[in-house]
Formats: structure tokens, C-alpha cells, sequence
């Protein structure tokens, strides 16, 4: 009995030390992720689309911001400005062509004269409608330039994060400096353009 319980023993201390290494083989997954994360420029471009601006702090170039609302602040304003300049001229033409002698808010704007002579009066009328086309000809292409500065919005975005992992090494350089060649007998001023990468 000696015997096989020394032979058992044995056995056991012998499986053991078997599987001790078989276990100590197993990992554990680590948690803790190793894989940088990658910048998406459809995010980028969609967060402007979304709310101007919001592509530039997903790339975090926060700077650009205030920028982008100074700008559309100023073509609201140019906007309103030419609006109400256009609705002036506007109801002064009405108030000139109705024939009705209580509405005179074209004097307002500059003294007409003797209004019953044909031609000053066809000329204080070309010059109301000239002044509001010209308003609304500003104030229309102010709010396609709006577009135009939404659209550049989203474009900014997109590109920068399109070059956000993008490797500026001290080595890449560009030099420029002006020079002088010889072409044909004639000494020519050109520009030496030097690119280090």
C-alpha cells in the first residue's frame, strides 16, 4: 500500500508539474487597447455640416472657431444692412409712383425738386430703382457667399483632418531665394526653389 501510495504520489506531483506550465501559457486578454485611434475626416466633415465650426474642434484646431463665426457674423450684418438699404429704396419708389401725395419718404433719402417737371421726375425715379436693385443685387450675393463660406467651412475641416496624422519632420524644407542665370547671352532674374524632404 506503501507502494502505490508512493507511486500515486508520485503521479500526482508529476501532473502537477505538468500543468503548472500549461497554465502559467494562458493570458489573459489584455483590456487596455493598444491600437491608436484613427482620425476620421467623414466625422470631421460631417460635424460641419452639422454646426459650423464643430469639425474644427474634432480636430482640435480650436483657433479657427471664432474665426469661422466672425466671419458669418459679418456677412449677417452686410447682409441685414443691404436688406434694410434695399427696403428704403423700395418704399420710396412705391411711395414716388403711387401718386399719392401723403406718402413722401423719398424725400427722406434726398431732396427731389420740382417733381411736376417730366424729366426730374423720371430721373428721381431711375435713381430709386437703381439704389434698390443695387442693394438687393449686395444683399443676394451676400447670401450666396454665405453658402460659399459654409461650404469652405466643411471643405476646411475635411482637408485638415484628412492631414491630421500627417508627419511635418524638421527635415521637410522649402527655400526659396531670387537668382540670376545665363540664357542666350542675357543674364534673367528667376526664382531658385529648393524643396528638402
Amino acid at each position: 500500500m506503501l507502494k502505490t501510495m508512493g507511486r500515486m504520489s508520485i503521479v500526482l506531483f508529476l501532473l502537477l508539474v505538468i500543468t503548472v506550465p500549461v497554465n502559467a501559457r494562458e493570458t489573459v486578454k489584455d483590456t487596455i487597447s493598444t491600437q491608436k485611434k484613427v482620425h476620421s475626416p467623414h466625422k470631421a466633415t460631417i460635424y460641419s455640416l452639422i454646426l459650423p465650426g464643430l469639425g474644427q474642434a474634432y480636430n482640435k484646431k480650436y483657433w479657427k472657431i471664432p474665426l469661422i463665426y466672425i466671419g458669418f457674423g459679418t456677412i449677417g450684418y452686410s447682409i441685414n444692412w443691404n436688406n434694410g438699404y434695399y427696403q428704403i429704396f423700395q418704399k420710396a419708389y412705391k411711395d414716388l409712383t403711387d401718386n399719392d401725395a401723403g406718402t413722401t419718404s423719398y424725400e427722406d433719402l434726398f431732396n427731389p425738386g420740382d417733381l411736376s417737371n417730366p424729366t426730374r421726375y423720371s430721373q428721381v425715379k431711375d435713381q430709386l430703382s437703381r439704389g434698390a436693385d443695387y442693394y438687393r443685387r449686395n444683399r443676394d450675393l451676400l447670401i450666396i457667399s454665405a453658402f460659399g463660406f459654409y461650404a469652405l467651412n466643411i471643405i476646411d475641416a475635411s482637408v485638415d483632418a484628412h492631414l491630421f496624422d500627417f508627419d511635418i519632420s524638421d527635415d521637410l524644407t522649402f527655400n526659396w531665394q531670387p537668382s540670376i542665370i545665363q540664357f542666350d547671352s542675357q543674364k534673367v532674374f528667376c526664382i531658385n526653389c529648393t524643396i528638402n524632404f
